[in-house]
């Protein structure tokens, strides 16, 4: 009798083992049921109707890059006027804002660096004229044997010294701002006292700055006297980041929009940087931009979307459907098939106009909400 008993309590504890399961196993159990029942809800008719629900599906497009920049002036059409001369200033011919063609004269200067060269012109005019009918005389003379050939050649190669001093010397007179006029003058010996030097333009555009005023005194070579600058494109400079910076290159159209109009301005990505800024972790990139009727202006900020040249195949889901948990992490809630609504994680792409491309969490066919995602996710907390 007390064996079949305890064969009896054996044989109870070895199916309670194998049938049975642990508070702690059940408990677990419970939660797994009661996560999985509370990650679908469901919405009345009426609330439904607020909604509006995309079927998503892979589909073709060229992504952008969507960045801010800053104004420059185009620095290949653009440049700071020094002044060529050292002397005060004896006048202001230009005002900021005057259109200018290149050679244009910007400012006047009482310089003696213009007076010396004005001299060194002459001696040189002088010194080639002497030379030069000296060659012809020999050459003359050379003909019925009066002088050997290589006196000939000498004073020809005199002359030909002579040439090269004059025109060095009148090539100083135009780099110091000389006009054509003045130089004929000088040629003819007229009196050059009330020519001065003169600060040009060497390229056509637009007098943006004026860094000198009337009697100040010019160092040549070294003070910046105008900035002129060809206004009809300007630079755009933009900070791209390293997870976008593998579709910007160069050649590529982007669109740059500003408060200063309602249509967007049109431009090409013309240089990217080799560089990354160690700060912002930021590759810079230029672009150049048609200026429609001068608007866009140095240091003005700017909305620069650079778009790609290449097509690609993914999922796009407006921008309205995507919101964030607290971690800020994206999601979107996606219609079940039984009309229920729940979370679906999602990592984020390139932004493609008012859409973003998803790079995973989503499939072709699924129902997402996209106006009213902010509606559910209060829904949801109720």
């Amino acid at each position: 009798m007390r064996n079949r008993l305890l064969a009896a309590l054996i044989l109870a504890a070895i199916l309670g083992a194998c049938s049975g399961k642990s508070p702690a196993s059940a408990k677990s159990d419970s939660a797994t049921a009661a996560a999985s029942a509370s990650s679908g809800f469901t919405l009345t008719a009426a609330q439904k109707a607020r909604l509006q629900i995309v079927i998503v599906a892979p589909t073709l497009f060229q992504p952008s890059v969507d960045v801010t920049g800053t104004v420059a002036f185009n620095g290949d059409k653009s440049t700071q006027v020094l002044s060529p001369v050292s002397g005060p200033v004896t006048g202001l011919l230009v005002q900021v804002g005057t259109p200018v063609a290149r050679g244009a004269a910007l400012a006047t200067v009482a310089s003696a660096d213009f007076a010396s060269a004005v001299a060194a012109y002459r001696k040189a005019e002088s010194a080639y004229r002497q030379l030069q009918r000296i060659a012809d005389q020999d050459a003359e003379l050379f003909k019925t044997d009066a002088i050997s050939r290589r006196d000939v050649e000498q004073a020809q190669t005199d002359a030909a010294a002579g040439a090269a001093d004059r025109d060095a010397a009148l090539q100083q007179m135009r780099s110091l701002g000389v006009d054509s006029r003045s130089i004929e003058q000088i040629r003819s010996n007229g009196a050059v006292q009330n020519i001065p030097a003169v600060i040009r333009s060497p390229i056509t555009g637009t007098v943006v700055e004026r860094l000198i005023t009337p009697g100040q005194l010019l160092q040549a070579g070294s003070t910046p006297a105008f900035t002129v600058a060809d206004l009809s494109t300007v630079w755009v400079l933009a900070n791209v980041f390293e997870g976008d910076i593998a579709t910007v290159h160069r050649g590529q159209l982007a669109t740059v929009t500003s408060s200063v109009s309602q249509a967007p301005f049109t431009g090409t990505v013309d240089y990217v940087s080799a560089l990354v800024d160690p700060t912002s972790r930021a590759t810079s990139v230029r672009l150049v931009v048609r200026n429609r009727n001068d608007l866009l202006k140095r240091d003005m900020y700017v909305r620069v979307s650079i778009k790609s040249n290449i097509n690609r195949s993914g999922i796009l889901i407006p921008s309205s459907s995507v919101q964030r948990d607290d971690e800020n992490l994206p999601f979107v809630f996606v219609e079940a098939a039984n009309g229920s609504y729940g979370r679906q994680r999602v990592t984020l792409g390139a932004h493609v106009g008012d859409r973003y491309e998803v790079l995973a969490g989503l499939k072709g066919g699924e129902r997402v909400v996209a106006d009213g995602a902010l509606f559910v996710q209060f829904a949801e907390s109720q």
